[in-house]
Formats: C-alpha cells, sequence, structure tokens
C-alpha cells in the first residue's frame, strides 16, 4: 500500500486492483464491508479530508459497518471503523470506497 499526495491530491493506492464494490456513504445500515480504497482527492480540502480519514483508520483491508443514520437526510452517519465509532458527514463517507462482506450463514441452534 502506497499514500501518494502530491499538491491538490492525496490517494491511498492498495497493493493490488480491488474488486468493483460501493462507496461507505450508499451501504446499509449493519451490512459488514471491508475498507478497498479512499477515492483520490480533487482538491486540496479534500486532500486534508483524506489524509484525515485514513489518520483515523480508513485504510484498506480494516473491517467497516454504518451503525446509525441521523433524520431527516441521514446525515451525519455513525460508522464502525476497526474498533472505533466516528461519525461522518454524507461527503466524507462518499470518499471512502468498501466491498460488502460474504454474509456467514450460522449453524442452526447457534446463537450469533
Amino acid at each position: 500500500m502506497k499514500i501518494f499526495q502530491d499538491g491538490a491530491t492525496a490517494s491511498l493506492a492498495p497493493a493490488a486492483a480491488s474488486a468493483p464494490g460501493a462507496r461507505l456513504d450508499t451501504l446499509a445500515r449493519d451490512v459488514p464491508a471491508t475498507v478497498t480504497a479512499l477515492l483520490p482527492a480533487q482538491s486540496a480540502a479534500e486532500r486534508d479530508l483524506v489524509l484525515r480519514l485514513m489518520e483515523i483508520g480508513f485504510l484498506p483491508g480494516e473491517p467497516v459497518r454504518v451503525v446509525a443514520r441521523s433524520l431527516p437526510g441521514g446525515d451525519p452517519i455513525a460508522v464502525r471503523v476497526g474498533q472505533a465509532t466516528f461519525a461522518l458527514r454524507r461527503h466524507e463517507a462518499a470518499l471512502v470506497q468498501v466491498q460488502v462482506q460474504a454474509h456467514v450463514q450460522q449453524p442452526e441452534g447457534v446463537a450469533a
């Protein structure tokens, strides 16, 4: 994994090409996913935001899920990444690309 910072851009390049996924802002509540990438920044302000997201743990391979959305409008979004929970605005969450994890079915009689 490499972090690129050049002028008005900052991005995180995963070690391997990531499979098509979804953006964190579109992820349904309580759906387990994994961070695959942070989208490239389009401005200096967005670059700072991408770097901040990386600093607080939004890195490829980290487990992530939306735990709550505010009403009305669903902004901000409560997001759990790793062992920490953060409130992100939708435009911040839109910079995080995720891959939904395959559902693991529990055997009958086993509590989750």
